[in-house]
């Protein structure tokens, strides 16, 4: 097991490192920085100066040595366009992201879950065929549609709901949260249906394409034959082998979220680092658009390598495979 861990580990880093190139080049290839920091009428020693200044007249391998270094301290350099450290910001805008990603996981694990046993168990019944549609509109519908329907119905016509930003937060430390306000629960309500409809209805179809093909299997049958109620065989055998793909697929879809949450920020101009990314790209500011990158990419690696250890835990027959090949 401690074996295992260390290789995957290892390939983490492997990724990490070949992410990070990809992240130097940015500033390499997208244009010179010297020219989004100073006005147009700059005189040329101005400019020399700011460009000794950021280490570009280094080496390329000293900038990437460096780069490297400073990324591995969450040091990310400093935004063009808000003159501040890119970490500081990332730091203002990730518990917002964190928060709508892990309330629209936790919606879509939930509902999925129970919708996708629901349909498979009673998959004759017209709840179950309702679920089914529900997860065809889930799938077909782009998310920013999703968000300006739920907009239009919720905010526009019904006027229940804000149709942007986080509402009233309260602060932690550095944390912010508005789980524990009024305005900010009803603000969460909306971007979370939009981002965790895609995975919910995602969840819900492997849930139940998995359930249905293990009460075909032969062990599920030997339990019936053992007169196990039919809870237990539900319950305690067939959906625990059910939720080890679930588990992947959870896992990476929670990075997804995090990832591609740049959408749902953008309709709901929800303030966290999806939204900062969009305002980088707008502007060419290359230290936000890197250190997103980086930053996406470890969450990414991070999920794989637990889920790679959630798996050993789940199913037993893998804690066994891998003390063999150790």
């Amino acid at each position: 097991m401690l074996a295992f861990t260390l290789r995957r580990a290892v390939q983490a880093i492997g990724v990490m490192f070949a992410v990070g190139i990809i992240a130097f080049s940015m500033f390499r290839f997208a244009g010179d920085p010297v020219n989004q920091i100073v006005s147009i009428d700059t005189s040329a020693a101005e400019r020399e100066a700011v460009r000794k200044s950021l280490g570009l007249d280094d080496p390329v391998p000293v900038q990437f040595v460096r780069y490297f270094a400073d990324a591995a301290q969450f040091k990310f350099g400093v935004s063009y366009q808000f003159r501040q450290p890119v970490s500081t910001l990332l730091m203002e805008r990730m518990p917002a992201t964190l928060e709508l990603a892990i309330c629209a996981t936790v919606l879509a694990m939930v509902f999925g879950i129970l919708m996708g046993v629901y349909s498979a168990l009673r998959r004759d019944t017209v709840l179950a065929k309702l679920f089914q549609a529900v997860s065809l509109i889930g799938i077909s519908l782009p998310t920013f549609l999703i968000g300006i329907l739920l907009i239009y119905l919720f905010a526009v016509i019904l006027g229940w709901l804000p149709s942007f930003g986080r509402g009233e937060v309260v602060k932690l430390g550095w944390w912010t949260t508005g789980l524990l306000t009024l305005s900010g629960l009803k603000a969460l309500i909306m971007p979370s249906i939009t981002l965790g409809l895609f995975q919910m209805t995602l969840i819900m179809r492997l849930v139940r394409a998995e359930m249905l093909e293990v009460l075909r299997t032969d062990y599920i049958r030997f339990a019936r034959a053992r007169g196990l109620t039919t809870r237990a065989i539900h319950f305690g055998h067939a959906l625990k082998n059910t939720l080890i793909p679930v588990i992947t697929v959870a896992g990476l879809q929670f990075g997804s979220v995090i990832a591609f949450s740049i959408i749902t920020e953008t309709v709901f101009q929800w303030p966290g680092m999806g939204l900062l990314f969009v305002q980088a790209v707008q502007n060419v500011d290359i230290p936000i658009m890197a250190a997103y990158l980086l930053m996406v990419s470890l969450i990414f690696v991070t999920i794989n390598l637990v889920v790679d250890i959630l798996y050993t835990v789940v199913d037993p027959r893998l804690r066994s495979t891998f003390g063999r090949a150790v």
